[in-house]
């Protein structure tokens, strides 16, 4: 009976500590200490998609004319892509395709990134809400009350093809490929039967993802190139997307159509945010 007291003790501690060894503790993702049961609720998705290989190759044809038309072992090496450098393939991929044909070149770029929060308090989705919303916020796009409702430039079927700049822009300001600075973009416009064309303004997107928007930006590098670039940016749950689809017409004089590049830059995005909840 006098070993009574330490035998109790030594069966205590046995139980507490088999009782903490459980694997259903928190996620991989979670905040290293933290507690489980305290912690916001992880995002829904947990891995990324290989990127160079997120896109049919059917639908690579037609967003990079002319590839088809290759041989066949340069049509490999550009329908395979090139992966852009990450070190933590977990969090965030990207991959890119570029083709070259008698009449212009084309290119596309999408990334993954999946977003992961390490405060218990905040959930992935809600940091994945703020770091798209930065993402818009940079885009600097045109309030709903200064679209204009037609232009005499800019829109498809228009004699000039050319497109306005965005509201209080200076129309020869130049910007880069993925459109982060000032420049044209492609606006609302009359046709040439008078009738109002729709708005290809950089907008917001209600029908692509949790939250979404596009961006069209024509950049001029002198009088000899120009190029146009289409970004649609959008998230769902914890994973942002971001693609961007540039054309450049092989002639100085023409200008990329920006309803065509937007319709299939916004149709590559549906496909993905289908290819999500699969």
């Amino acid at each position: 009976m006098a070993y009574a007291p330490g035998a109790v003790l030594i069966a205590a501690l046995v139980v507490g500590c088999s009782s903490g060894t459980g694997t259903g503790g928190a996620a991989a993702d979670s905040k290293p200490g933290t507690l489980a049961t305290s912690a916001a609720p992880p995002g829904k998705y947990r891995t990324l998609p290989e990127a160079c290989r997120s896109i049919a190759p059917a639908t690579l044809k037609d967003l990079l004319p002319g590839a088809s038309e290759l041989p066949e072992a340069q049509q490999e090496k550009v329908f395979d892509g090139s992966p852009t450098v990450t070190y933590d393939t977990d969090r965030r991929v990207g991959c890119r395709w570029k083709s070259e044909a008698p009449d212009g070149a084309h290119s596309l770029f999408v990334d993954f990134e999946r977003v992961v929060s390490y405060d218990p308090s905040v959930s992935d989705d809600d940091r994945a809400r703020e770091v798209y919303a930065k993402k818009e916020a940079a885009a600097d796009l045109p309030s709903a009350s200064a679209l204009p409702d037609a232009t005499e430039n800019g829109a498809p079927g228009s004699p000039s093809g050319t497109a306005s700049a965005k509201p209080g822009e200076d129309a020869d300001k130049s910007t880069d490929a993925a459109g982060k600075t000032g420049g044209d973009a492609g606006s609302a416009g009359s046709t040439t039967d008078g009738s109002t064309a729709e708005n290809l303004q950089p907008r917001v997107l209600d029908t692509l993802g949790d939250s979404a928007f596009l961006d069209d930006r024509l950049t001029r590098a002198g009088s000899t190139a120009q190029h146009r670039t289409v970004s649609v940016v959008f998230r769902t749950s914890n994973v942002i997307v971001t693609v961007q689809y540039t054309a450049q017409p092989a002639l100085s004089t023409e200008v990329p159509d920006s309803k065509e590049l937007q319709e299939k830059a916004q149709a590559l995005g549906r496909k993905l945010v289908d290819s999500f909840s699969e």
